[in-house]
């Protein structure tokens, strides 16, 4: 009797480990399961989020590269006069908005710096040896933004400048990465933004940048103290899988490619036990930032050009306003660049320039 009990219990205790050993095996491919979805979930959205910076500063461009005054400086070749222009632009934008970090550059037609915001003596230096995301231009001439390799890892929005319909210049608006990894910590989420060291060879500005998993820490702020942590993974199992679990840290891996879809390195993302909480309470749009909005954009610029009246610029004021002094005959060349200038106008504003060119007669009809 006393043998079968204890065969009884070796039984029961055999049948346990088996049912434990089943358990542990379903949880921990439940969890593993779990942190799957959840890293294809961040992936996701951190991908909406690059679009989003993109989309940002591709509008931001798109209104800037209308600056009346810019075309006229380009037109008269006066650099001076160009750095003075974006330079002003900027410091409104930090003073009246939250784009704090905002570059802006002019190229001429062949790819020369004509005007920088931040610095002064580059004008007249060759961009294309260095800038392979610009080949694609001399084709289509249309407007591209994106993460792109220059001297420095950046958010570039590039868009066309034409005047009389004719190409005079590209205007460059950009963003280091910096900012964006600082808008991520906010989050409490932190990013290594990792380049291929291949690209060194053009990204000279990077050459003295700090190395992980044999790739350039392209941002500056990054947090140094994840850096042991980080260092004690195995490099090859996250790049293969995309997300790992480490000493309660999520960590995440996403490809880097720029505009033409070339593989720059990668994005490396890394969430503390508190922020994976943050993340799934909040679920969508997690990782979007209040942007800058239209009306941000047009009050830097006014702020910028408000000594022209209601007009946009000098440029646009100075040209309707010349064209009442012109002979017919030599009214018709200017008469379709007022045309093309005014139809960037809406309804309100043309009405403000109607007001404050004083005209004394009494105004009938509509204003087409």
């Amino acid at each position: 009797m006393k043998r079968y009990i204890k065969w009884i219990w070796i039984v029961s205790f055999v049948l346990l480990l088996i049912f434990l050993s089943f358990s542990l095996f379903f949880f921990h491919r439940a969890q593993s399961t779990h942190i799957a979805k959840l890293s294809d979930d961040i992936i996701h959205e951190f991908r909406m989020a690059l679009s989003h910076e993109s989309e940002q500063l591709l509008s931001l461009s798109l209104a800037l590269a209308e600056n009346g005054e810019l075309k006229e400086a380009l037109r008269n070749e006066d650099d001076a006069q160009g750095h003075k222009i974006l330079s002003n632009i900027t410091q409104n934008f930090k003073k009246y908005t939250s784009v704090t970090s905002l570059r802006l550059q002019v190229l001429t037609p062949d790819f020369f710096i004509f005007a920088r915001s931040w610095n002064q003596g580059f004008e007249g230096m060759p961009i294309w040896w260095f800038r392979d995301d610009l080949e694609k231009l001399t084709h289509n001439k249309q407007p591209k933004v994106g993460m792109e390799m220059g001297r420095l890892l950046t958010f570039k929005s590039t868009i066309p400048i034409k005047a009389h319909k004719k190409l005079i210049g590209y205007l460059e608006a950009i963003e280091l990465i910096d900012k964006f990894s600082a808008k991520l910590r906010l989050k409490g989420i932190d990013l290594f933004a990792l380049m291929d060291e291949k690209h060194l060879e053009k990204a000279t500005l990077m050459r003295n940048f700090p190395r992980l998993f044999t790739k350039v820490i392209a941002n500056q702020n990054y947090n140094m103290a994840l850096l042991k942590d980080i260092q004690s993974i195995d490099p090859t199992k996250l790049f293969e899988k995309q997300f790992m679990m480490h000493e309660k840290k999520l960590f995440v891996w996403e490809e880097m490619r720029n505009g033409e879809g070339d593989l720059l390195g990668g994005y490396l993302l890394v969430l503390s036990e508190e922020s994976i909480k943050n993340f799934q309470s909040q679920s969508k749009n997690f990782f979007l930032f209040s942007p800058f909005s239209s009306i941000d954009i047009k009050q830097a610029i006014k702020q910028q050009e408000r000594n022209y009246g209601s007009f946009k610029s000098g440029y646009d004021r100075d040209l309707i306003g010349l064209l009442s002094r012109l002979r017919e005959e030599d009214k018709k060349e200017f008469e379709a660049e007022a045309r093309e200038v005014l139809n960037l106008y809406d309804k309100s504003e043309l009405i403000d320039i109607i007001l404050d060119n004083s005209y004394r007669e009494k105004k009938r009809g509509v204003i087409k």
